[in-house]
This record gives C-alpha cells, sequence and structure tokens, in this order.
C-alpha cells in the first residue's frame, strides 16, 4: 500500500501545477466548481436511479405472481367480455417476464412481447447460469436486480410460493430506467461540461481584472529594481496605483508605498552623508598634501646639513621623510578617488595602450628584479579612448600588487588582447594567491591581507591601489575582475574600444 502511495505522490508532484496568482485562483475556481458539479450530478443520478427504480417495484408489486401463474396453470384465451380476474391472467406491461421453477430446474419461462396482443407470449429458454440465477432468488415476494444472459437484459424479478410447491417468479425490465439514467448523465455532462468552460473563461477575466492592481505593484517594483541604487542622488519612481484599503490588494500597495518611501529618506540620507564624506575626504586630502610636503622638505633639508649630526638623528630624519612621502603618496590616492566619486570628468584622448604596457613592465622590472616578468602583446598596437595618466596609475598598481604579495621568483605575465569590442588585459601571476576572506572585498577600499598589515612598517600600502583600478576602470566604461587560486591569480581589466571611424 504504500509504496502504491509513495508512486502516487511522484506522479501528483510531477503534475503542471500553477505558478502564478491569477493561474492558481482561475484553476482553484474552476476545480471547486467541477467539484460541486460532479457533487450535484451524482447525486441527481443516484436519486433518479434509486427513484424509477421504486416505481417499478411497485409495479412490480401491483403485477404479482399472474403471468407467471397463467404459465402454471394455462389459463385459455378469454373472450373479448371477460375481464383479467375472471380468465386471462396474462395481460402484462410489454417486456415482463415470468418463470416457474420446480427445484432449481425452470419448467416454463415467457416474455410479453412489444406490438402483439396481451394474451400472446413469446416463449424463451433460459441457460443454465440463468436458472440458477433465478433458483437463488428468495420467494419473499422481495424485488431484487436480477442479470439474464439469455435475454441480454437486467430485470426487477420478485419470487413467490406457487401452489403446487413450485415457485414463480415476475420481473420487469431495468431497461428504461437504466436509459433514463444514461440520458441524464449525458444530458449532465453536457450542461456541465458548458458551464464549467464559461465559468474557467469568466473567472479568468474576473480574477484578471481584480489583481490589476497588484500588477501595478509588481511594475511599480521592476522598475525599482532596474534602478541604480548603489550609489548617487537616486530618485524613485511613482508610487503604485491606490486600491481599496479594505482589500488585501490594496493593503499590499498601500504597504508597498509606505516600503518605497521608507527607502527613498534612507537613500536621501545616504547620499547626503555621502556626499560630506567626499567632501570631508577631499578636502582633508587638499590641505594634508601642504603641511605633508613642508614636513618632507623640512626632513630632506635637515639630512643636507653640512655640520656633524648624530647618527640617531640622522636615522630619525630619513624615517621622517620615508613616511612623509608614503603619506603623500596616501594623500593623493585619497584625493584621486575623492575625485572620481564626485563624478569628474576624465581626460578623452586617444591611448596607445600597448605603450603604456611596456613602460609600466620595464618600471615594474626595475623595482622587482628577483620576479620573472613576461609580456603577450599583439602584433598591431591597440589603442582605447581615455585618460593616459590614470590608465598608466591602473598597470603601475597591478604590477606593484603583484610584485609586493608575491616571493621572489614569482613569474608574472602581462597580456593584452583586442576581444570583440572590447580591450582584454590580464594581469598574471604565479603567488600563493588572494586569501579567500578578502576576495570577495579585493577592490574595496582599505582592504588588506592580514601579512601586509603586520609588514605596514617596512612600506606597505594603505590598501586604496586596487580600488583606485577598480575606480578607474569604471570611469572609463569598463571593469575589473579577479580569478584566483593558490599558485595562480589573474587581474582582468576590461576596456571599450574606440568606435571605428567611418
Amino acid at each position: 500500500m504504500k509504496p502504491v502511495l509513495r508512486r502516487a505522490a511522484r506522479g501528483l508532484r510531477r503534475l503542471p501545477w500553477p505558478r502564478t496568482l491569477r493561474a492558481r485562483l482561475s484553476a482553484g475556481l474552476v476545480v471547486l466548481l467541477a467539484v460541486s458539479c460532479a457533487a450535484v450530478g451524482v447525486a441527481a443520478v443516484v436519486e433518479l436511479d434509486g427513484f424509477l427504480t421504486r416505481r417499478l417495484d411497485q409495479q412490480l408489486a401491483d403485477v404479482g405472481s399472474r403471468l407467471p401463474a397463467s404459465l402454471e396453470h394455462q389459463v385459455p384465451k378469454p373472450s373479448d367480455h371477460d375481464g383479467d380476474e375472471h380468465g386471462d391472467t396474462r395481460r402484462q406491461v410489454t417486456g415482463t417476464f415470468g418463470a416457474r421453477l420446480v427445484g432449481v430446474r425452470v419448467t416454463d419461462a415467457a416474455v410479453v412481447p412489444s406490438g402483439s396482443a396481451a394474451a400472446n407470449l413469446r416463449d424463451v429458454t433460459l441457460s443454465a447460469a440463468d436458472g440458477a440465477r433465478l433458483a437463488a432468488l428468495p420467494a419473499d415476494g422481495r424485488a431484487r436486480t436480477v442479470a439474464l444472459e439469455s435475454l441480454h437484459a437486467s430485470y426487477r424479478a420478485a419470487a413467490y410460493r406457487g401452489k403446487d410447491g413450485d415457485v414463480l417468479i415476475t420481473g420487469l425490465p431495468l431497461e428504461p430506467v437504466e436509459a433514463a439514467v444514461r440520458r441524464l448523465e449525458l444530458v449532465a455532462g453536457i450542461v456541465f461540461g458548458v458551464a464549467l468552460v464559461i465559468a474557467g473563461v469568466a473567472g479568468a477575466l474576473w480574477v484578471r481584472w481584480s489583481l490589476r492592481p497588484l500588477n501595478r505593484v509588481a511594475a511599480t517594483a521592476t522598475r525599482v529594481s532596474e534602478l541604480p541604487l548603489a550609489s548617487g542622488d537616486v530618485v524613485l519612481p511613482a508610487r503604485a496605483p491606490a486600491a481599496d484599503p479594505r482589500g488585501e490588494v490594496g493593503q499590499v500597495a498601500a504597504a508597498f508605498n509606505r516600503m518605497l518611501g521608507h527607502v527613498e529618506n534612507a537613500l536621501t540620507k545616504r547620499q547626503a552623508s555621502e556626499e560630506r564624506l567626499r567632501g570631508f575626504a577631499a578636502d582633508a586630502s587638499h590641505e594634508l598634501r601642504t603641511p605633508v610636503a613642508s614636513v618632507r622638505g623640512h626632513a630632506e633639508l635637515a639630512l643636507l646639513h653640512p655640520g656633524p649630526v648624530p647618527l640617531q638623528v640622522t636615522r630619525a630624519l630619513e624615517r621622517i621623510a620615508a613616511e612623509s612621502a608614503r603619506m603623500g603618496e596616501m594623500v593623493d590616492e585619497m584625493l584621486l578617488l575623492a575625485r572620481l566619486d564626485a563624478g569628474r570628468p576624465l581626460e578623452r584622448r586617444s591611448v596607445d595602450l600597448t605603450r603604456l604596457v611596456l613602460d609600466a613592465v620595464t618600471d615594474a622590472r626595475a623595482a622587482g628584479p628577483g620576479h620573472g616578468w613576461a609580456l603577450e602583446l599583439p602584433e598591431e598596437p591597440v589603442t582605447v579612448t581615455g585618460d593616459a595618466h590614470r590608465l598608466q596609475q591602473v598597470l603601475a598598481n597591478l604590477l606593484a600588487n603583484a610584485r609586493s604579495h608575491t616571493p621572489a621568483g614569482t613569474k608574472v605575465t602581462v597580456s593584452l588582447e583586442t576581444d570583440g569590442d572590447t580591450v582584454r588585459l590580464d594581469v598574471h601571476d604565479t603567488g600563493p594567491g588572494v586569501p579567500e576572506e578578502i576576495r570577495p572585498g579585493v577592490f574595496e577600499r582599505f582592504t588588506r591581507a592580514e601579512h601586509r598589515r603586520r609588514t605596514e612598517a617596512a612600506g606597505g600600502g594603505a590598501g586604496l591601489g586596487l580600488s583606485i583600478v577598480a575606480a578607474v576602470t569604471e570611469a572609463h566604461g569598463g571593469e575589473v575582475s579577479l580569478k584566483s587560486h593558490p599558485g595562480t591569480t589573474t587581474f582582468t581589466v576590461r576596456l571599450p574600444t574606440p568606435p571605428t571611424p567611418r
């Protein structure tokens, strides 16, 4: 039993269930109506069958055993003036069946034919199986259903005790009852089928009309999902049309509009906070450039003093000059990011990217002679439209990142190619790879590996190099990505190619 139930459950799960709310409501309406129609139809058929059967049983009780009794006593044909009770006991309904049994053997059997005189009977011969069925009927005068294969019909039959110890059986055909029930089933099936089709179409239209406010809410949500909400000043679209707040759809629309209002207020406050932060970063970076340059200049001037200077003072001045230079670079990077965040336009000129790659790799080879540097460049020069100085900074940061985060002996390969309508630049190294925990935020600001933080005193960066790479690339309409595993790391920069002149 359990395997059958499991197979049935799997079969139900494979059915194509409707997925949308509109389809589910329409399907549910049709299913409920179909169940109701089926219940009404079954009740009507059962009631009609019972009613007609009871009427047939009443007719059978009125007929009694007159027909089989006439077979037993062979009553002669009456005259035209004789009545039923004075001679002819065979005036019966067309199709009436009569039989006389002695023991379990049928001695006589006849049927009243249609279109003949009342006294004319058609003798029939029953099979042994039919005789056994008739012999099994209790002789209590109650009507029961029996199927006679010899006559190809079913009868409501009643058995009575005869005067000679025999059994007399009278039967009325069930064919009129069955015909009426079949006709009712056909008519009910047609009427209910048409009603289901009409109700399904009307219900689908009604559900669609009722869910129009919900569709408008979904359309508004779709427009909101397509907005660039990550940054910048965001203006949300018009709210969803209001509906009757007493209904579920109206409540959803009202709640959605309230949510949009809260989101818009939060985005407005976030934008104002970001603007203040960008302004502070730009102003602080700009203001710090002068004192940092002044500290660095005084430290270098003190190192040039011709007189004797204690060794400890010289080392302190050297550290001051080095840290001032590092702080100056950090201030320049923060100022660049602030300008990019503010959306300041970059130069738009034709840039020979192949030349920039050659120069950047030459500089990297001089800064990191312990690494292996390789170039893979196309035969023809690759040009893009953009700011040459900023693109040079992208290359320098990527190569510096590969050099500073990999041990000596690591091979770094820089490849450049044109891929359809984009230019692809790959910087690949065979180092230990980027730690998995910082990969998702590797292009965010101030993201550094733990070992870099511990070596910050040795000249480690502030974690702004890759964020500058991402910001400059996006400002040029491109994108940067990372693929890293132990033993292989690849930074990929894609830039759009300049339009081909006509």
